[in-house]
């Protein structure tokens, strides 16, 4: 029988901005980090990759899912986040990541 997954990730990374047809923040997930996300993925992804996960900033807490990108994970950074902890492009910030099985 399956164990289930429940992690929590704590990191610090840059926020970016991908500058596409709908510009959006992100941060990238780290080396490490992003291996352990890797390592679970299967168990909790609901397809393409993706992880669903809660994410915190300072005060702030939202959920959100993690997406692969150049073999690393992204955290995307609502308006709301970005608003309530006055943060910008460029700005360091750490996130703790919560993964939990979606069963």
């Amino acid at each position: 029988m399956r164990q289930p997954v429940r992690m929590h990730l704590d990191f610090t990374g840059d926020i970016w901005e991908w500058r596409g047809p709908s510009p959006y923040y992100f941060v990238t997930v780290p080396d490490e980090q992003s291996a352990h996300l890797n390592d679970v993925s299967t168990g909790v992804t609901y397809g393409w990759g993706m992880i669903p996960v809660r994410a915190r900033i300072g005060a702030t807490e939202w959920g959100t899912s993690l997406f692969p990108k150049n073999g690393l994970y992204v955290v995307p950074l609502k308006d709301a986040v970005r608003r309530a902890e006055r943060l910008d492009e460029g700005d360091t910030v750490t996130v703790r990541l919560t993964v939990a099985d979606p069963t």
